[in-house]
């Protein structure tokens, strides 16, 4: 399963029910978009650190950027930008489960609804 930035967000909040689904799930992988994200959100070093730790703690995998997902995600691009206002880092982290073959959790189902080979489970916290 591919997690979305909102649901570790959401767990970052203490959403009890984001810790009990990313604690039952097996393979917790997330996009190198979602761990920017997290990242590019911290206050400092010091949280930069504990979102590595955090990471590196509940097993999280970071799938990089390769030519597939990203030829994936521009004709994502293409194909919804103007008509869904799909933008550039939900259409990679969306090309990214899609290449993977991996179901994609988030709470932004009006993000993902357009992309029909996308599996998206709809995260409700």
């Amino acid at each position: 399963m591919i997690f979305d930035t909102d649901i570790l967000i959401w767990l970052q909040r203490g959403n009890s029910h984001a810790a009990e689904i990313i604690d039952k799930t097996e393979e917790r992988e997330i996009s190198i978009i979602t761990y920017m994200e997290l990242l590019q959100c911290a206050a400092g070093k010091y949280q930069h650190k504990q979102i590595k730790s955090f990471l590196v703690d509940c097993n999280f995998n970071v799938i990089p950027l390769n030519g597939n997902i990203g030829h994936r995600a521009a004709i994502y691009i293409e194909e919804y930008s103007l008509v869904d206002g799909i933008r550039t880092n939900d259409a990679i982290i969306a090309a990214t489960a899609v290449e993977l073959n991996a179901e994609l959790m988030s709470g932004n189902k009006k993000h993902y609804k357009m992309i029909k080979e996308l599996q998206l489970v709809v995260f409700k916290p």
